[in-house]
């Protein structure tokens, strides 16, 4: 006896690999059944609950990994933009400090390396800044004003002043981040004082060199550590508090054309100077805190993929119940003709539909919540704990790809089982009691 739902002829027609009477193209007939098992359940509305569950399943999972992943692009890239913004791509130092004495030579074969966009010779130092409102330990920063915003984005995008206006007459002047300002309760034009742990000898023995400067910049990257304690000066300034001779340098900053590539640029600018200058990049710098974020994406990943496990979980469940109920219809096919190697392929292609269709759906769940993140920015976070004040999203090619093929796959190896079992049936053992 053939099942109501599919006809006799249409199916015989199929399985000799004939065209159908009229103008209906001629379908795959593992695909027709498997469609025809999929979207006529009238009779099996368990059956079809599970596969909708199982759809639902998959789409949940996807687009949990879209979302998810787009976010974890989207605050590292913020964060790899804030450090950048306050570090150069490159720093060239040197084992011997008075090999940055001829800095204008230096300088000019830095800049000739190709990939190497732009130079900024710097002092780099520790000192105490006080101010009316308490004394705070601080990074300082000697900079050559005409360079600087070419090199250290964040001095383009200050929130008052310029770095230019470090050069004035009367008091040095000093650029400094928000939260030192606001700790401080200093704003522009304030007088501070700073003093060098280094001191300078007197009568009395060492004491500690103190010069006065005026606050002319604030600046804000929205990481903690940078807008706390990091201030910039002059060179000459930075000297002077110092003590140093005039040619001093800490070392020179570069940055690159492509900040992906800054290790081999870094590469071929330490065989082009030579010892005692070696070059050291942002990756290196901050190959730690990037290792973690990667293996927390990792993590993620794994995790939001078992959402998409439990959905083909269902898959198998929906098919090894229809081949419990499909059991008599498997075994008339069989009869007719279809070998198990068809048999198997209708139940296979039946949960890759499943899985299609989840993904596809996942794909529309994840890139419309990704649009709404990104447009409105209606999920706030605290400025004071995060980079930023609102969360970011990156969604890119590679992950979407990677999220689609992994369900893909969970959904395709939950199909094995089931499709095995239907193709095991023996037809006569299957209809001996019909």
């Amino acid at each position: 006896m053939l099942p109501k739902n599919i006809s006799k002829k249409y199916l015989e027609n199929l399985l000799k690999n004939e065209r159908v009477s009229g103008n209906i193209p001629q379908m795959n007939f593992e695909l027709f059944v498997a469609l025809r098992y999929l979207f006529s359940r009238r009779r099996q509305t368990f059956i079809y609950v599970i596969s909708v569950m199982s759809i639902l399943g998959v789409a949940l999972g996807v687009g949990a990994l879209v979302v998810v992943l787009g976010v974890y692009n989207g605050l590292t890239t913020d964060m790899r933009d804030k450090i950048l913004g306050a570090n150069a791509h490159g720093v060239v130092l040197s084992h011997l400090p008075s090999a940055f004495e001829n800095n204008g030579e230096l300088s000019r074969r830095i800049a000739g390396v190709p990939g190497v966009t732009a130079e900024l010779p710097f002092i780099y130092t520790e000192v105490m800044l006080s101010a009316g409102n308490g004394v705070k330990g601080i990074v300082l920063r000697g900079v050559e004003p005409d360079k600087a915003e070419r090199v250290l984005t964040l001095l383009s995008r200050m929130q008052y002043g310029s770095v230019r206006d470090l050069e004035r007459e009367g008091a040095p002047g000093i650029i400094v981040g928000a939260e030192l300002a606001r700790r401080l309760a200093l704003a522009p034009g304030s007088r501070v004082n700073l003093l060098s742990p280094s001191g300078q000898k007197s009568t009395t023995g060492y004491s500690p060199r103190v010069r006065p400067f005026e606050v002319v910049g604030i600046f804000k990257t929205g990481m903690f550590e940078y807008d706390s304690s990091l201030a910039f000066v002059t060179l000459s300034a930075a000297r002077d508090i110092l003590g140093l001779p005039p040619d001093f340098l800490s070392g020179v900053e570069i940055t690159v054309s492509d900040v992906f590539q800054a290790d081999k640029i870094a590469d071929s600018l330490a065989r082009t100077l030579g010892a005692p200058f070696y070059v050291r990049t942002w990756m290196d710098m901050n190959a730690n805190l990037f290792a973690a974020l990667k293996l927390e994406k990792f993590g993620m990943f794994i995790l939001l993929a078992m959402v998409v496990l439990i959905g083909s979980f269902s898959i198998v469940t929906s098919l090894v119940m229809l081949v419990m109920e499909k059991t008599r219809d498997i075994a008339i096919m069989m009869s007719m003709g279809a070998t198990s190697g068809k048999i198997r392929r209708i139940f296979m292609l039946q949960g890759s539909i499943i899985g299609i269709m989840g993904t596809l759906l996942g794909y529309a769940l994840g890139f419309a919540l990704g649009f709404l993140l990104k447009r409105y920015q209606f999920i706030k976070l605290p400025d004071n704990v995060y980079t930023t004040d609102h969360l970011p999203i990156i969604i890119t090619a590679p992950d979407v790809a990677l999220v689609g093929v992994s369900a893909l796959a969970l959904c395709f190896l939950a199909t094995l089982y089931p499709a095995r079992q239907a193709a095991r049936l023996n037809p006569a053992e299957a209809l001996r009691y019909e």
